[in-house]
């Protein structure tokens, strides 16, 4: 019956769009909340989606918006699997690489920071270096 009207459990149609490895995957991502049909958070793997319903899944690594075409019937091939969805997913954003600090520190600058962790340690400080040492 939900093949006739276009209709198809969520975690069917996440199995056969290979979004999900098995079934019991596809219903835990489900019952998870990882899983919004249309901006509503859903928990029942028994939701029916149709044609049109907009999905987004957060997995893994990465968030994803999918716009249902068909509802499918069987689990075939990814390339046939993909035709049962439209990627939606906005590009990732390139922002400025992150500066992680600067280059490595010379010798110098490790001995500079190892005077301080032993003068915070209860020494005087007599361990720093002068400036007009080198």
């Amino acid at each position: 019956m939900s093949e006739e009207t276009g209709r198809q459990r969520i975690d069917k149609w996440l199995w056969f769009a290979r979004f999900a490895k098995s079934r019991s995957i596809a219903q835990k991502l489900v019952m998870g909340g990882k899983v919004r049909v249309n901006r509503n958070k859903i928990d029942a793997s028994s939701r029916l989606v149709r044609p049109g319903d907009v999905l987004t899944l957060s997995l893994e690594r990465q968030i994803r918006v999918v716009k249902i075409l068909d509802p499918g019937t069987r689990r075939g091939p990814a390339p046939e699997a993909q035709r049962l969805y439209e990627d939606l997913t906005p590009p990732a954003i390139l922002t400025e690489p992150v500066i992680r600090g600067g280059p490595r520190p010379t010798k110098r600058d490790r001995r500079v920071l190892d005077a301080f962790h032993s003068a915070s340690s209860g020494d005087e400080g007599e361990n720093f270096p002068n400036d007009d040492e080198d």
